[in-house]
């Protein structure tokens, strides 16, 4: 998944896994007739949930965004008893640099972009107003984004910050948690679903 060049969108999906000793359940999935895929969906629909929250966490600390908006960014596609198989989709584009912990420096902004690139330095960009180094105010229309000047007082340009959320997503410590999430807690979870129809 990581070679995958990915700008606007990604998928992650619990089935892409290489789950060792899955095989081992076929025959108490059998057992259970017309319940099996019962049985399956519960198990991937609670994995993938536990795997999402690990994403979360992870992504998070990777790129140096709160978790609630990684949250927003990172949909899911649950399993179903025709479809299983638990998804998560992530688009969008390069991230406004007003939702990273970010300064004004007399030359410029430096914003955190997280783990993976530590606090980087935008030149000759701002997000407030008023003359340096005297009290500076937000500015009203700006909404929090950070600007840089391209040519008169009134000419800018809006400064991103070069992070890509389904890029990210698809790799580093957020797909290693993914992956790892999914082949301890998957078959635990088949054992424990199909132990409960059986025991009914």
């Amino acid at each position: 998944m990581s070679k995958v060049q990915v700008t606007e969108a990604a998928m992650i999906r619990v089935g892409d896994v290489d789950v060792k000793g899955l095989t081992s359940f076929g025959n108490m999935l059998g057992a259970l007739g017309d319940d099996a895929p019962k049985a399956v969906n519960r198990a991937i629909n609670r994995t993938g949930d536990m795997a999402r929250t690990q994403v979360v966490k992870k992504l998070s600390a990777q790129v140096g965004l709160p978790q609630q908006l990684i949250r927003r960014s990172v949909q899911v596609k649950r399993s179903s008893w025709r479809d299983l198989n638990y998804e998560l989709r992530a688009a969008g584009g390069d991230v406004s640099l007003k939702y990273f912990k970010r300064r004004e420096t007399d030359d410029g902004v430096r914003a955190y972009l997280g783990q993976s690139r530590g606090w980087d330095w935008f030149a000759e960009s701002f997000f407030r107003g008023g003359r340096w180094p005297g009290p500076r105010k937000e500015i009203s229309w700006s909404h929090g984004h950070v600007f840089a000047r391209t040519g008169g007082r009134t000419e800018l340009e809006k400064i991103t910050s070069g992070v890509f959320i389904p890029v990210e997503m698809l790799s580093g410590a957020s797909a290693k948690a993914f992956s790892r999430t999914v082949e301890s807690t998957l078959p635990r979870r088949l054992d424990h679903e199909i132990s409960r129809l059986l025991a009914h």
